[in-house]
């Protein structure tokens, strides 16, 4: 692992246990607020964004001013819920966002990030199709979960879940989908995470250049 993505996993870590305690400590503080909700909507509106999304942009722009309400009003009475409105929706935005690019004659998205790494085989779509369908069940599973947990748990493992366990998660099936890829498929051409992270964050049009620069027809 590069440098860069080893201070950002670091980072992420060490931002996830510091919300867990705020969630816990201080969690109907407006200043708290904005610390746990502005760089989760950062990400989310620059990821909309690249990507062309209208409906990740909708959701994320609806989030940045539902927060810039609470802080202004100093706070909620109980804002549980509204942490719970924003795990949920973010991922239910997520899983409509990567379920739209499965639509008959679209490029799936996780096969449009792997067109900006290299030329992608017909063997290549497939695969990356049905991980595309892996993590619209993974983010639509996940803000079902969040509900469950929210109703049946106490707050405290609502905050694990949502804080600690939620990019656990996440690490776990990129980094393990990542190493099963080559086990099922030896002749893929290998790329490092390093470079799954660039291709994330390139902007959509990107893939368009990469499929002509690489003579492979969009499918």
């Amino acid at each position: 692992m590069n440098t860069p993505l080893l201070l950002g996993v670091l980072a992420a870590a060490l931002y996830a246990l510091l919300s867990h305690g705020l969630m816990l400590h201080a969690a109907d503080a407006p200043w708290a607020v904005a610390a746990l909700f502005g760089p989760l909507l950062l990400p989310l509106l620059g990821l909309a964004w690249r990507q062309r999304q209208p409906l990740l942009l909708a959701a994320a722009v609806a989030g940045a001013a539902a927060l810039v309400a609470v802080v202004a009003a100093g706070g909620l009475g109980d804002v549980r819920r509204l942490y719970l409105a924003q795990h949920v929706v973010m991922h239910a935005a997520l899983g409509f966002s990567f379920a739209w690019t499965l639509r008959p004659g679209h490029t799936a998205l996780i096969t449009q990030m792997a067109r900006r790494v290299h030329a992608v085989s017909p063997d290549m779509v497939v695969y990356t199709r049905g991980v595309t369908r892996l993590w619209v069940g993974y983010f639509f599973g996940m803000a079902l979960l969040s509900v469950v947990v929210f109703v049946l748990a106490p707050w405290s493992a609502w905050s694990l879940l949502a804080n600690v366990l939620t990019p656990l998660a996440v690490g776990t099936l990129f980094v393990g989908e990542h190493a099963l890829r080559y086990r099922l498929h030896p002749e893929f051409e290998r790329v490092t995470l390093a470079d799954m992270v660039r291709a994330f964050r390139q902007p959509a049009g990107a893939a368009a250049a990469n499929t002509r620069a690489q003579g492979v027809a969009p499918r």
